[in-house]
């Protein structure tokens, strides 16, 4: 069986469309030098379809410094991460989320203060771009750590014998509910659905670095009678994760009102795909994205278009 290690470089070295390749090396070329990776994922590498629709991206750069210079938006992407920007290349939009090396690293793990990047990146990615074979070897092991922090988590609240596939539904329910998502209920089972046997082999070889022991029994997944203080543990902390994670979400958005070209039609136009709502953006609210934002996301929240 190959290791978590292994299977994530295998997938990430996966080949990507023409047009996300070009895409990629489009948004390294912009940063001065920095790019040291760009992770295609999301739901466009899912379906394979790019025209009419926003591809995801993370740019990983060496630092914010060097990506940016003196500017404001270094000490943003360092306080608040990551700076998150709109791309056009060819006919292809998407957007593009930036981070630096260190930052990567660590929000794909335990330690991290938000589920946000390890949630993303425990499912399919593919390296669309490296600067060379360091970047590519920082990147796998970056990701590496993304798999066994949410299946660690979900093993808190797993029953003491599960199914490794319901682990990792748990899982996706878990992180999705600790931000707000403009997401249909079934989201979690649909990612999954796309490639369960992708998910059964991760699935296995992660659990192998979980803090919280266990074994495996063909798919089912036991735990070990001496866990419960770490169940305990990590019990304890989820509900500050969720918390943090909504607020981050606000902040997040309130800072893409400056950084984000558009972002409250992108916005718009993401819950509208998710949520099956027909929001239309006034002339007012573009002027004013921030204000408009602040005041859109708890009717939406009220309305349940986002949890």
């Amino acid at each position: 069986m190959l290791s978590l290690t292994q299977l994530v470089a295998e997938e990430l070295a996966i080949p990507v469309q023409k047009g996300v390749s070009e895409f990629a090396s489009h948004i390294a070329a912009q940063f001065n030098g920095a790019a040291r990776a760009v992770l295609f994922y999301g739901s466009c590498l899912r379906s394979e379809q790019l025209q009419g629709e926003m591809l995801d991206f993370y740019l990983i750069v060496s630092d914010y410094k060097a990506a940016y210079g003196e500017s404001w938006l270094a000490k943003w992407n360092r306080r608040l991460p990551p700076n998150v920007f709109p791309f056009q290349h060819n006919g292809l939009i998407a957007k593009v989320a930036v981070l630096s090396e260190s930052d990567f690293h660590h929000l794909n793990r335990p330690a991290a203060s938000a589920v946000s990047v390890w949630a993303r990146f425990a499912q399919p990615a593919r390296l669309a771009w490296c600067a060379d074979d360091k970047a590519r070897q920082a990147a796998v092991i970056a990701i590496s750590g993304a798999a066994p922090t949410l299946l660690n988590a979900a093993l808190a609240f797993a029953e003491r014998e599960v199914d490794v596939l319901d682990l990792w539904q748990l899982g996706f329910q878990m992180t999705y509910s600790a931000e707000l998502r403009a997401e249909r209920k079934d989201r979690p089972s649909s990612v999954i659905a796309f490639d369960p046997e992708r998910y059964g082999r991760f699935g296995i070889a992660a659990l192998c670095h979980t803090r919280i022991a266990n074994e495996h029994r063909g798919d089912k997944i036991l735990l070990f009678p001496d866990v419960d203080a770490k169940i305990a543990q990590e019990k304890n902390r989820w509900p500050g994760l969720r918390r943090r994670g909504k607020l981050l979400t606000i902040a997040r958005l309130a800072k893409a009102a400056f950084t984000y070209a558009g972002g409250i039609d992108y916005l718009a136009w993401k819950i509208n795909r998710h949520a099956g709502t027909q929001i239309i953006i006034q002339p007012w609210q573009r002027k004013w994205p921030l204000v408009a934002a602040l005041f859109l996301v708890p009717k939406l929240w009220a309305k349940g278009a986002v949890r």
